[in-house]
């Protein structure tokens, strides 16, 4: 059996091997494995070949309900943007605490968060208030080298961060845990370790100029843009996700869909200038369309695994690794499946790996809380690096990308040591879950 098994491996890995070898997509090449691993299991019927195309469709729908939420907040927040809300708060923290650099670095960075913590995806991040943050630690004397590793360390960690961690999410879906409780286990991390990046990495100015040359610089913001315009829809999500917490019983379940559809809809209605809305909405799924099918083939290829039989040989694999072992290859294991799989990594890897970890009696949350903050790091990493080539690409940094990414060594020594410890001292940390409830 566990021959078979490897040769259904094997012929997925090469799939894959072939496709990338042929310049095909990331999205592609894990339709190539998914199908090629079913066409090899169906030789010895698992799964039988007449049950295949059921098997890949059921896939494709594995994780719908993620894909409604990446699309509604990804739409919610580019109306914000559109609005001009997102360079009205840049523009408003230069301007209030330019000499106050430490409250504008952690402003700032707060602005980066936001879209990927709402998103699950760092690049819309980036895609979305990249290029003014980047402008504005520009003007705060940051070299472009290290404005770059900012932005990739702090959108990878936007991603991780609630309330929206696609890599929790599918995690607990595959493993039939709660997403709930998130909270507090990825939020306290992620706000200490943006603040130490942008406060190590940012603290050194290269140059100073003055705040009226500044401002003069900076994009302009539409005519009755203000605060209450950018902060109402955000509000209305809030309350609506706070609301459902405080009274189950009493408020209709909404779903984080729904939520993100009406503070996007509020967001149209104060915008200061007019939206065409069904363009922005077109052209924001079109933008989107890459991940989406990264996330439909992903449940394809856990489909695919599940059936063949090669998802328990990797379970076993990783039951059989010893311990401290299998501790210290969570640093290299995790960030260059994320660089190779993009998030087929945690259906492969960290579904079995959380697996095990709750049967020696770690808390899964806060395990699969501290897995999430080491896949992020290897968006930075070929063959896919998407939020790292997109740093330097809003940077406009045009020196080498190795160069770049030497810059961030320290914050990603820093995440890697507190993200394998929150997985080794989970047990302890239980209690981070339950204030979160």
């Amino acid at each position: 059996m566990y021959f078979q098994i490897g040769i259904i491996l094997t012929i997925m890995v090469m799939a894959y091997a072939l496709a990338k070898w042929k310049k095909l997509s990331i999205e592609l090449s894990m339709l190539s494995a998914a199908v090629g691993g079913g066409i090899a299991g169906a030789f010895v019927s698992t799964p039988p070949i007449d049950q295949l195309a059921r098997h890949l469709v059921e896939g494709a729908f594995t994780y719908l309900d993620v894909i409604l939420v990446f699309s509604t907040a990804t739409i919610f927040m580019a109306i914000v943007r559109e609005s001009g809300g997102v360079n009205y708060v840049v523009r408003g923290t230069i301007k209030y605490f330019y000499n106050l650099r430490i409250i504008a670095l952690i402003l700032l960075m707060i602005i980066v968060l936001i879209p990927g913590a709402l998103t699950g995806a760092g690049s819309v991040s980036l895609l979305v208030v990249g290029a003014p943050v980047a402008l504005a630690l520009g003007y705060l004397g940051i070299a472009k080298k290290r404005v770059a590793a900012i932005l990739f360390i702090v959108a990878g960690l936007s991603a991780a961060a609630p309330p929206v961690n696609i890599w929790a999410m599918i995690l607990s879906a595959g493993t039939a845990i709660p997403y709930v409780g998130f909270e507090l286990p990825l939020g306290i991390p992620v706000l200490l370790l943006g603040t130490f990046t942008v406060l190590f990495l940012g603290w050194r100015r290269e140059r100073k100029m003055e705040l009226e040359e500044v401002l003069k610089e900076m994009p302009e913001v539409p005519a009755g843009m203000s605060w209450w315009r950018v902060f109402l829809p955000f509000l209305v999500f809030f309350g609506l996700v706070v609301a459902s917490r405080l009274w189950p019983f009493s408020i209709p379940m909404l779903g984080l869909p729904l939520q993100f559809a009406i503070a996007a809809l509020v967001a149209l209605l104060v915008s200061p200038k007019r939206i065409k809305i069904l363009v922005l909405s077109r052209d924001t799924m079109k933008r989107l369309l890459p991940l989406l099918a990264t996330m439909i083939v992903v449940g394809m290829l856990q489909q695919i695994m599940t059936a063949t039989g090669v998802r328990g040989l990797l379970s076993f694999a990783v039951i059989s690794t010893p311990l401290i072992l299998l501790f210290i290859l969570l640093a290299v294991i995790i960030p260059v499946s994320e660089g190779v799989l993009t998030y087929g990594a945690a259906a492969i890897i960290g579904i079995p790996l959380i697996w095990f970890l709750d049967s020696i009696g770690l808390h899964a949350t806060v395990a699969i809380a501290g897995l999430s903050l080491l896949w992020p790091l290897g968006d930075g990493l070929p063959p896919t690096a998407l939020i790292g080539r997109l740093s330097v690409m809003v940077s406009e940094y045009k020196d080498s990308y190795w160069t770049f990414l030497k810059a961030t060594w320290v914050p990603w020594v820093i995440i890697t040591i507190v993200g394998i410890l929150m997985v080794i001292f989970s047990a302890r940390l239980e209690f981070l879950v339950r204030w979160s409830m």
